[in-house]
């Protein structure tokens, strides 16, 4: 079990750090060419790697980590490969995560490929690296090597695209007038701060949760205890305390640090982690995983030396040291109930907007803070001790309903697959069916009509699991008649799938039924015909502040007849992994001269938006004429009051504009 946890944390650390770049890279890379003939050349490629970072070699046993990986551009054509790849010092060292002995490479790595020319005239190469580098975390790193083989310098041939692709390219950009109200940001967003702030309320919650379950609640009157009859004066046993609550936060605080070393400087990638099909699978196994951990059919544990190590520590070194490494022992024998929910509050991360570090900061500080709580208040105010409950069944019935909410949560990942990648799996009927399951089986374990393994003897049920199984009953009653179309789904609006995402045939493929197109240049010739504005909708089949904006704002009658009657809405899906029909894939080039292959309706309108309106977020919305002429600001996620005044002045625009 500890092997899967483990596994199950470093790719999720890969994961979130795959795309990172930073200024200081661990590993510095050059090479050097050696002339064997006129026809034979050895190559060699040196790393000089950080301190206590190491990077994986390429022959490292299979079943482990990512090996690192040669690509020798154009070999079996301009040259051949004589032999593998030989490496220099390598160390091997058995990893518990895998159960097996990995290899690697430490302080220096170097490899040597030996070449042989089958183009006499060839005079450079290009050699692509795909490696993995490691200390607290994993990168998933990519380096260019541009390898001349006369001594001289490499000449970087310009790259070009085909007049086909140069003409794709000039049409994805457009002509944009009066652009300079775009940068306006007075409605840009309702989100920024709050947003954060709502981050650290989940934990905040979270950690809450945390302090009823059996490995943490048992735990607070014994530590309380501690410091205050283990201290000369009861002053110093409070501050000691404090101490403890102190460090629990700073620990929590700390885990969150690793994600923001590498911050990323892709304008895509927050898009490209939320809406990463097998990033998202993943996350559906991992919180099926937690879900059946607090059913009690296993335990998640951290191994018992690293708790029996910082105990021992905190006895040895004593004083406020000795107080941090009882805090990190605490974190530790707790991962068994605090893991799945701290996973719930990572997985959680990708699903709200901003940077995913700040995010997960905020929230695990949220987390921390709350655990800390009690230990402080207990020790400034010991009498309250005798007011706790005292230990037993119900904490275990906690767990179960965590178990039960982390199956629900793990569902939604599941549908943002199935979304982004068009499967029809989880259309929105059956996606709400499986959460009325989970929930009325919640409702009839709450009842006591069902029972788990791990549960105590059977007990009269209190009234407070009473009032938790009604509670249950009505979220199973809700989605019953929002499933039956009978009342909406607004509480739970951007987590089921889309309305227009169903098994009805019938049903429009437009967001509340309204006609939309999703394609630009269909828009504007309709808009143009129309002489109407235009609306872009740049939005994400798994983005659910898109879906909130849909079902909250756009539903609201004034705004709904708007974007029904004067304006052309054209709803552009930058996570679509549908591929683009063979003649219409081509090379864009930016004016830097990178060139990027668009293949997706994705990757076409994720790099439409972010040429000519400078954002990469969604949902974000800009009004045009169909001249391309700006009417207003653009916005992303904001109120209806503030959405329809938004609107209505872009329709004055317009209107003054055509006079």
């Amino acid at each position: 079990m500890k092997k899967y946890l483990a596994t199950t944390l470093l790719l999720f650390l890969c994961f979130f750090t795959g795309h990172s770049q930073s200024d200081n890279d661990p590993a510095t890379w050059t090479h050097k060419v050696q002339k064997v003939s006129d026809s034979v050349y050895n190559i060699e490629f040196t790393a000089k790697i950080f301190k206590d970072w190491y990077i994986y070699s390429l022959y490292t046993a299979e079943g482990g980590s990512m090996p690192s990986e040669f690509e020798f551009v154009g070999a079996g054509v301009d040259y051949e490969l004589i032999g593998k790849t030989e490496e220099g010092k390598t160390y091997t060292k058995y990893t518990e995560v895998f159960d097996l002995d990995e290899t690697f490479h430490k302080e220096e790595a170097l490899f040597k490929q030996k070449i042989k020319l089958l183009k006499p005239d060839l005079k450079q190469i290009t050699v692509n690296l795909y490696y993995q580098i490691c200390k607290e975390v994993c990168i998933l790193k990519e380096q260019v090597f541009e390898v001349s083989l006369d001594g001289t310098t490499f000449v970087t041939e310009e790259k070009t695209i085909d007049d086909r692709s140069a003409a794709l390219t000039n049409n994805l950009k457009l002509d944009l007038k009066n652009s300079e109200l775009l940068e306006q940001t007075e409605l840009n967003s309702v989100e920024g701060s709050s947003a954060l702030w709502m981050v650290f309320g989940l934990g905040f919650l979270g950690g809450l949760i945390a302090l009823f379950t059996p490995c943490v609640f048992p735990l607070i009157p014994l530590t309380v205890s501690f410091f205050t009859k283990q201290s000369d004066n009861k002053s110093k046993g409070i501050v000691n305390a404090i101490l403890y609550g102190l460090f629990i936060v700073l620990i929590y605080f700390l885990l969150s640090l690793p994600f923001h070393l590498f911050d990323s400087v892709d304008s895509q990638i927050l898009n490209t982690i939320a809406t990463n099909i097998w990033l998202n699978v993943f996350f559906f196994i991992i919180f099926v995983f937690f879900a059946f951990s607090f059913f009690g059919y296993y335990e998640l544990t951290l191994p018992n030396s690293w708790a029996n190590r910082m105990d021992a520590a905190s006895t040895k070194v004593g004083g406020v040291l000795g107080i941090f490494f009882m805090a990190l022992t605490l974190a530790i024998v707790s991962f068994s109930c605090t893991g799945p929910i701290l996973g719930g509050l990572l997985g959680s991360t990708t699903l709200a907007e901003g940077s995913v570090a700040t995010n997960l900061t905020f929230g695990m500080t949220g987390f921390g803070l709350a655990l800390a709580l009690p230990f402080a208040l207990f020790a400034l105010f010991p009498a309250w001790l005798n007011s706790l409950p005292k230990s037993g069944g119900w904490m275990t019935t906690v767990k179960v309903i965590l178990g039960f909410l982390e199956l629900a949560l793990a569902f939604k990942f599941l549908s943002n697959a199935d979304l982004v990648g068009n499967w029809g799996i989880l259309k929105r009927e059956i996606f709400l069916s499986i959460w009325i399951i989970i929930f009325a089986l919640m409702t009839l374990y709450l009842l006591g009509v069902f029972r788990f393994k791990h549960d105590g003897p059977k007990q009269k049920l209190s009234l407070t699991r009473k009032g938790l199984g009604v509670v249950s009953l009505i979220t199973t009653i809700y989605l019953l008649f929002g499933t039956l179309n009978l009342t909406g789904l607004k509480v739970l609006s951007g987590f089921p799938p889309p309305e227009f995402y169903s098994i009805n045939e019938n049903v429009s493929d437009c967001p509340l039924g309204l006609n939309c197109f999703k394609d630009f240049d269909e828009g504007v010739a309709f808009a143009k015909s129309e002489n109407k504005p235009i609306l872009i909708d740049f939005t994400g089949w798994a983005c659910v502040n898109c879906r909130r904006m849909e079902e909250n704002v756009w539903s609201q009658p004034s705004i709904f007849q708007m974007l029904k009657d004067d304006y052309v809405l054209i709803s552009l899906y930058v996570d679509d992994r549908k591929e683009l029909k063979k003649e219409e894939q081509f090379d864009f080039q930016y004016d830097s001269g990178r060139i990027k292959k668009i293949k997706t309706i994705g990757q076409k309108w994720g790099t439409f938006q972010t040429i000519n309106f400078n954002s990469a977020s969604q949902p974000y919305y800009a009004l045009l004429t169909p001249d391309f002429e700006v009417l207003n600001s653009g916005v992303q996620y904001v109120d209806a009051i503030t959405y329809e005044a938004w609107l209505k002045d872009g329709l004055s625009r317009y209107k003054n504009s055509i006079k």
